[in-house]
């Protein structure tokens, strides 16, 4: 085995296309699948099953999959060592995150551990988060969910299996401008919300999975791009917002934007990272400074 077929390896794994793969590699096709059946071949056994969708892994690729990043992990490892380079560990963050929770993290981290890089990767997509823990492009991931198990917010966790851990409440709130109907109006539920504009970024986004799972199917939903431009719309009066209270904590205390009465439960800021990669150098102590 080589290093450069692990790699090429892991890259039809993520991408599930050998098209896809060389793109991502920068590769021909042809040296893609040349790569991949030389590694099928030392190795004795197929490691995918072809097919019309794409590759998918057989047994012995899965097996493959555990040891492979292992493995690229302690090349990596001992390449930094003998150049004499600080153990680097990436953490991805949704971009609202990255902006909010990430400074006081970095800070204890830079205490704790001065010899131990981080670092941050905002991303405005969950899924591709998931996917780059689970691929080892990241080491870690900071997301927001609700419940008991990854993805109770409505999302599909990974296939593979991911360790979690939950950090902080994060309250959420249901606003409006000071002129909405609504403001004002005590005890509001689900059916006071019907027909009124719930503006959100995207359908999938954190915020709009929790106005679906709040709100009901009622409200009538309005693309608005971005958390800040969800709030200058609300603030002008286009809709009602469900956003973090950190978000519009300025524009509540400022009255340009009014907390409606209506229950809205927390959700949890989650620490999401692969078990079996605990071991890296610098890792538990990122977990642990993300975490205190």
């Amino acid at each position: 085995m080589e290093f450069r077929q692990l790699r090429t390896f892991e890259a039809v794994v993520r991408h599930r296309t050998v098209t896809d793969a060389a793109n991502a590699l920068g590769l021909a096709p042809s040296s893609v699948s040349a790569q991949i059946r030389t590694l099928e071949k030392s190795l004795g056994v197929a490691l995918f099953e072809r097919g019309p969708k794409g590759m998918r892994l057989t047994v012995a690729g899965e097996r493959l999959g555990g040891w492979s990043r292992r493995l690229l992990d302690q090349a990596e490892q001992a390449r930094r060592e003998v150049a004499g380079q600080r153990p680097t560990v990436r953490v991805g963050a949704l971009e609202t995150i990255a902006a909010t929770y990430t400074p006081a993290m970095l800070a204890r981290l830079a205490e704790r551990r001065p010899d131990v890089a981080v670092e941050i990767h905002p991303m405005s997509s969950r899924d591709r988060l998931l996917e780059d823990v689970v691929a080892g492009e990241l080491e870690a991931a900071l997301l927001f969910d609700t419940g008991d198990a990854l993805g109770d917010l409505g999302f599909s966790p990974p296939p593979e299996p991911v360790d979690f851990l939950d950090l902080d409440p994060v309250p959420l709130a249901l606003v409006a401008a000071p002129t909405h109907p609504l403001h004002g109006v005590r005890r509001l539920g689900r059916s006071d919300l019907a027909g009124h504009r719930l503006l959100l970024n995207a359908p999938s986004c954190s915020f709009g999975l929790a106005g679906t799972r709040i709100l009901g199917d009622g409200v009538q939903r309005v693309p608005s791009g971005s958390v800040a431009v969800t709030r200058a719309w609300a603030v002008q009066g286009l809709g009602i917002a469900l956003l973090p209270e950190f978000a519009v904590s300025a524009e509540m205390a400022s009255g340009a934007l009014r907390r409606l009465d209506f229950p809205t439960p927390d959700l949890t800021l989650r620490l999401v990272w692969r078990a079996d990669r605990e071991a890296l150098p610098g890792l538990r102590d990122v977990l642990y400074a993300i975490s205190a």
